[in-house]
Order: C-alpha cells, then structure tokens, then sequence
C-alpha cells in the first residue's frame, strides 16, 4: 500500500467564523492537491482561542440539522478526498448546554468517523507569564478517541491531552498507529515542552506522532506557538514549520512501526509482573 502523505494545516484564525470557514476550505483543497490523503486543522480553528470565546462560537455537534463548521468540514472532507481531522470547535450540548472542546473526524465521503472531546483540560499557571484555565467554562470529555483508515488506526487527543502520556500509550497498544493532536501550545509552554512532548509520545510507543497549530496572531488575546510538527516511530522530526501560516507535509512509510520494533523490542519486554498494563490488554506481546 502506498505511504500516506500527512498534511498539517496551521490555520490563520481570525474573529470572524465564516472568514475561517473559507480559509480552511480553501487550505484543504490545497494540500488534496499537493498529494495529501490526510489533512488536519488546529484546535479552535473556527474561532479565536480563549474562555472568553468558547460561548459565543459553540455550536452543536448533534443536531439534526447540521451546524455551520460541521456542515463546512463534512463538504471539506468530500469535496478534497481526503481523511480530514477538523482541528477542534467548540461544542454546545444541546440538552445541557455544557461546552465541550471538540475534534471531528470525516471520511473522504464527507461522513462522520469519530468525535472526541478534549479530556484534560488546559489549566495552568504559569506566574508573571500565563494563566489559563479553560475548566472555568468547558467540561472535560470522558471517552478515548480512534478511527480507521486504509493506513492503520490513529487515536485522536486534543493539545493538553499530549502531556499525558497514557492516552498514547492505550492507542498503540490497541494497534494504532500514530497519535493526532489538534493543538493550540503558546509562547511560553510550545518552546519548552512542544516538540519534546511529541518526540516522547513517539519514541514510548514506536508510533507516529503529529500535532498542529494555529498560525500565530500576535494581535490576538492568546499568542499560539505554531511550529506544526510531524514525528516518526524512532521519534525523529519528519516535517515542522514556525509561526506562520503554513502547511506542513510528510509522507508517512508506515514500515518504519515494523522496524524499529524490531530494532528495539520493548513490547515484548514490559514487566507486567511489576507494573501494570494501562491498556488492559493482557498482551505482552503487543
């Protein structure tokens, strides 16, 4: 089968949600044409990231009648042929009115593959540089997130949820292949922890790993760190960018999972004897 090209588009985002509807339209035909099979929008890509956003953007993930982002992502992903994993919007129950921080996924059919809402939420405290605490208006989603393509299973988290490296860890335990993050890092957290913490999910799972920003708007209430990144199974860096709008590319040689099992063979080696296995599966073979 032929390698998958992987498309990071790192969105310039702005306050107006039809703006960014048709930027990131425009994006993702951009890079079906440049080859890619599988496209991936930041986090928030419809609005502006911020507690102070998330109300007035919200829309509603199931309803009847699709809503304006979900209708544009569900044509997006038919329209260019691709696997397209729409960043992440967010989300308004409809019966509860919870807000949610939420990434669909979308088949080359424009049909829906998978939802998943943001399980840790970014709550941080960094004195004299940032405080963030997104729990102050969104709730925390309670389910671990994969879907199929012809290229293997990839699992699904949103930004914070890199940091934890047990969502990982279950995804290529149950045989995915590669962790996708929607991701929204910012000038003080992305330069410390960005690429170290995709390099980590990497090398611990012998996976790939790939995250993707918003451009940086340095008029914006929230400064995002860009640097869009795609990281290979011996955790090596296939493909960044920096702050810009951009869109990063790479074609992913899916032998490589093979290979450095192989080479280095710790799924063989755990000691479930002396720790347990978060993934539940039993298998020390996997």
């Amino acid at each position: 089968m032929s390698k998958p090209r992987l498309a990071l588009v790192q969105l310039a985002v702005c306050a107006k949600k039809a703006v960014n509807l048709a930027n990131a339209r425009s994006k993702v035909l951009e890079a079906s044409k440049a080859g890619a099979n599988m496209v991936v929008l930041p986090e928030c890509f419809n609005s502006p990231y911020g507690t102070q956003y998330f109300g007035q953007y919200a829309e509603d993930i199931n309803s009847e009648q699709p809503s304006e982002s979900i209708r544009a992502l569900s044509e997006m992903a038919q329209e260019s042929g691709v696997y397209l994993v729409g960043g992440s919007i967010p989300e308004r129950e409809s019966n509860t009115g919870d807000l949610f921080n939420t990434c669909t996924v979308w088949g080359p059919d424009g049909l829906l593959l998978a939802k998943h809402r943001k399980v840790h939420l970014f709550d941080i405290d960094f004195p004299g540089k940032i405080v963030f605490k997104e729990s102050e208006v969104l709730k925390a989603g309670n389910t671990l997130t994969e879907f199929a393509t012809p290229w293997g299973r990839f699992g699904i988290g949103i930004c914070y949820d890199m940091r934890f490296p047990e969502m990982a860890m279950v995804a290529a335990r149950r045989g995915c292949v590669g962790m996708i993050y929607p991701g929204a890092f910012n000038t003080t957290t992305g330069p410390l922890h960005w690429e170290l913490l995709l390099r980590a999910r990497a090398v611990d799972n012998q996976i790939f790993t790939a995250a993707c920003s918003p451009a940086r708007d340095i008029n914006a209430t929230y400064h995002a760190w860009g640097h869009s990144t795609i990281v290979d199974p011996y955790a090596r860096v296939l493909a960044t960018t920096k702050e810009a709008e951009d869109i990063v590319y790479s074609d992913l040689n899916m032998d490589l999972i093979d290979e450095v099992r192989r080479s280095v063979p710790v799924y063989s080696q755990r000691r479930f004897d002396l720790y347990p296995d978060v993934a539940g599966t039993g298998n020390n073979s996997l």
